[in-house]
């Protein structure tokens, strides 16, 4: 497979071939994580928003939300860009509402879910993919629950599961990884579609 181009890999990935989406983030993993590391100059800032590219990119391949362009890196760091733009927006909005500065704290892309202003409508329907994603997670083994439900009910940061967890963050990391690949398979199996 180290010979399959992008392209090829990706088609390959979405025709149910887990190990090509390893192949392929394998091959750029160096590349997108540098990208990002020099825009925020912070490792474990890096870190987060490099896992956070990769779970969009998984997203965005499984809804075929991916051109074929032949361009798959520079694609890549755009969703990358976008979330580090996001990053920024986050903490300049805090910074705006919050007496305090919150230089040394750490953020998750995540925390935009809890800023965005839902109607009634979107709080509903939020509620009810959480209230499924929840049901979901039963399925899991103990340890994938946990860092799902850390990660992206409570938005801790991916150092911060580590240490809570008493992990490492590549542990942390993989954990994360396999519990959305079988959260994946789980939802195939059971013919689930969570949409907004």
């Amino acid at each position: 497979m180290n010979t399959y181009t992008d392209s090829q890999l990706i088609d390959s990935y979405q025709n149910g071939c887990e190990k090509s989406l390893g192949f392929l983030i394998n091959r750029h993993q160096k590349d997108l994580y540098t990208y990002i590391f020099y825009k925020l100059m912070d490792d474990d800032l890096a870190n987060d928003i490099f896992q956070d590219t990769f779970m969009k990119i998984i997203v965005k391949l499984k809804e075929g939300g991916y051109n074929d362009q032949g361009k798959f890196i520079l694609w890549a760091k755009r969703i990358a860009h976008n979330l580090i733009i996001d990053h920024y927006r986050l903490i300049s909005k805090h910074k705006k509402v919050s007496e305090t500065t919150y230089d040394n704290e750490e953020y998750s892309i995540f925390d935009m879910l809890q800023v965005q202003d839902e109607n009634i409508e979107e709080k509903i329907i939020s509620e009810q993919i959480n209230s499924d994603l929840l049901s979901l997670l039963v399925h899991l083994p103990e340890n994938q629950q946990e860092v799902i439900k850390l990660r992206f009910f409570d938005g801790l940061s991916f150092k911060e599961i580590a240490d809570q967890t008493d992990s490492s963050i590549n542990t942390t990391l993989g954990r994360v990884r396999y519990a959305l690949i079988n959260l994946r398979k789980i939802m195939e199996e059971k013919n689930i579609i969570l949409t907004r």
